[in-house]
């Protein structure tokens, strides 16, 4: 699970597994498997740094 934020200022929790797709079109939109859109302050860049840290804490990193 990581941490986001809407454009509202409101804080919170994505599971990070159902992510298909992030892209900046310019607000960050997080698209996943299930079709559900989120539109967050993050920039992709740092949306991506969190499911990194997410899944090392796991300890199954995939390295691409």
């Amino acid at each position: 699970m990581i941490k986001l934020t809407r454009l509202n200022g409101k804080e919170f929790v994505i599971n990070a597994d159902l992510i298909e797709t992030v892209e900046a079109t310019p607000d960050t939109v997080i698209t996943l498997v299930n079709e559900h859109r989120y539109i967050v302050k993050e920039s992709v860049d740092e949306v991506i740094k969190k499911v990194i840290e997410y899944k090392r804490s796991l300890g199954r990193l995939f390295v691409v």
